[in-house]
């Protein structure tokens, strides 16, 4: 009989796929594993279809019970069941979609729609689309206003710029070197990408601006640390062994190159994060150490001493740096053994921070330094004194003070004072807690100062004691200047010699002409103003054929200058060094060298 079955829907073809498919999977023998035939049972060896055939005569073989399945065994069996329902599932429906264009046109309006709604809701509010970046900061979903925040955000908090020199790096913000982000028109550039993004993203390179003068000076201030100076053949201890090292290339920071190649790539450099120095090759002036080698070694092999002499407290520091130490001082010069000024200039800072723990004020000047090192070593010298030098100061005001009296007080001349406060009135009275700035003590020391001897006057008791390497040569009583002419305390030097010398006062003025007088054996020790020097002398001829031959000594007699009497005063002229020290002590200014406190105790007791 014939039998009409009418078209089933599409759907349910797939539920007989399935069914197929399971029947299948049943009829197919799953293998059990077979129990092992007693010992001494003939095993047949025939094929299992020849074994099926036999009717009688054959007993299926028991079953094995298969092992109890461990709980990771379950949980595999688990996923792996769940992964082929999934895969099936998967399956089905990519053939749904395959085999029905209703559903396939379905899935892919929503999908549209979706795009659709997004895309508008973007357009609409002004969003950046998705995997758009900037200075590593993904800007997806941000507005005009929201992606320039973040970017000036990152900018100024992020970014970090290295400079760099070979295998020398130097890390600074874009802000020192004058750099200024245009983080609105990078916002919008990300803004314009669209759905350039979408799938591997875009980047969105830096826009800025760079002040060329800000660059500049931060980039010359930097070559301090980038400057490697050529290497001028020099010297160096292996082991015992005094040992040549030939000159070497140096590198010097070429600012204007550096600067006119980042100009040229900002953008790129700041996306790189990178700006590459360029730097100028400097080659060495000696390559060959061998012409002064046994210079050299002779210097090396002796201690070398660095006496520091402060001129104001008369106290002489030592420094001995170590043989090795030494040894990188020396190069080979062009015609004799010089100084390496980097390596000793290093050793300077260091021992001017151990005198600042001292005294703040006190300092080695370097140039002043490096020439008398330098000059010791081309000598063969292994002995040098380098000078201590003073800062400015700054001095409160208090009550009772004025322009003279801080002058005084602090061993300066007045006009040095005035010439260090140029916008102050001093016409008009200090104000009490006032700041005046006190110029270097160093003005009152011009020339290079005499260690190993001194000189000390005492205003007060009107005595004078000369010193030489710490022992008293001479003493005697002097005259210093009346009170409407006074000598100014201090600590001042030999800074001239006359055997003769002109003085003369207004108050000596006649109806025609301002008197004069003659001045013998005169040493100026300090200018009380500009072309007016005070200083020591002997007899005094005075106008009018008067002279003064010292028999006024012991009391303020003159306008400023320190006489003796004239034998005294002639063996003082041949006696003092030019750049002898001399330190005056007054009620305003105390003793400051050891040399100054010892003669104020010999004045005490002689006036006890």
């Amino acid at each position: 009989m014939e039998i009409y079955q009418p078209d089933r829907k599409k759907t349910g073809r797939t539920r007989e796929r399935v069914a197929a498919r399971q029947r299948k999977q049943m009829a197919t023998p799953m293998a059990t594993p077979a129990a092992a035939p007693p010992t001494g049972t003939p095993v047949d060896t025939r094929p299992a279809m020849q074994r099926s055939e036999v009717s009688s005569g054959y007993q299926e073989a028991p079953r094995v019970r298969e092992p109890k399945q461990t709980s990771g065994a379950k949980t595999f069996g688990m996923l792996a069941g769940i992964a082929a329902g999934a895969a099936m599932v998967g399956r089905d429906t990519l053939w749904h979609i395959r085999s029905s264009k209703r559903v396939g046109y379905g899935i892919a309006a929503t999908i549209a729609g979706f795009v659709l709604i997004y895309l508008l809701m973007h357009l609409t509010q002004s969003r950046i689309f998705p995997n758009v970046w900037a200075l590593g900061v993904n800007l997806a979903d941000m507005n005009m206003d929201e992606a320039t925040a973040a970017l000036q955000q990152a900018w100024n908090q992020q970014i970090r710029l290295q400079l760099t020199d070979e295998d020398r790096s130097w890390e600074v913000t874009p802000a020192e070197l004058g750099m200024v982000l245009n983080s609105r028109q990078m916002a919008e550039a990300a803004r314009g990408a669209g759905l350039a993004g979408i799938p591997l993203g875009v980047n969105i390179m830096p826009v800025a601006e760079i002040n060329i003068l800000t660059a500049q000076t931060m980039l010359l201030n930097l070559t301090q640390e980038t400057d490697i100076a050529p290497y001028n053949a020099g010297y160096s201890w292996s082991g015992d062994r005094l040992v040549g090292l030939p000159g070497a290339n140096g590198r010097f920071l070429d600012v204007a190159m550096t600067l006119e190649l980042l100009q040229e790539d900002l953008s790129e450099a700041i996306n790189q994060r990178e700006i590459q120095l360029n730097m100028s090759i400097a080659r060495p002036d000696i390559l060959d150490p061998s012409p002064y080698f046994d210079e050299a070694q002779a210097l090396t092999n002796r201690t070398f001493f660095i006496r520091g002499y402060d001129p104001f407290t008369n106290e002489t520091l030592v420094w001995m740096p170590d043989r090795e130490m030494f040894t990188s001082w020396l190069e080979a010069g062009e015609d004799t053994l010089s100084l390496r000024e980097t390596p000793f200039a290093t050793y300077l800072d260091e021992q001017t921070r151990a005198l600042e723990e001292a005294n703040p004020l006190r300092f080695l000047e370097p140039m002043d330094a490096i020439s008398k090192v330098r000059a010791a070593i081309e000598q063969g010298s292994s002995e040098v004194y380098v000078r201590v030098h003073y800062r400015n100061s700054i001095h409160t005001v208090e009550g009772g003070d004025s322009g003279y009296r801080i002058a005084r007080r602090n061993g300066v001349s007045f006009y040095l004072l005035q010439q260090a406060n140029p916008n102050r009135d001093w016409d008009q009275m200090l104000t009490v807690g006032e700041q005046i700035v006190v110029p270097s003590r160093d003005s009152m020391i011009p020339l290079e100062p005499v260690p190993n001897k001194r000189i000390v006057i005492d205003l007060q008791t009107q005595q004078m004691w000369a010193f030489e390497n710490g022992n008293l040569v001479f003493s005697w009583l002097i005259s210093s200047g009346m009170d409407h002419a006074p000598t100014s305390p201090g600590t001042y030097q030999i800074l001239s010699h006359e055997e003769e010398a002109i003085g003369s006062s207004i108050e000596l003025c006649g109806d025609n002409s301002c008197g004069t007088w003659t001045m013998y054996w005169f040493m100026g020790i300090y200018e009380a103003v500009p072309g007016l020097v005070n200083g020591f002398h002997g007899a005094v001829l005075l106008p009018g054929g008067t002279y003064l031959g010292g028999g006024n000594v012991g009391s303020p007699y003159t306008y400023g200058c320190i006489m003796s009497e004239n034998s005294n005063a002639e063996q003082l002229y041949h006696w003092a060094d030019q750049g002898t020290i001399v330190e005056i002590l007054s009620s305003e200014y105390a003793p400051m060298s050891d040399l100054g406190r010892q003669a104020l105790q010999m004045a005490t007791g002689q006036a006890a």
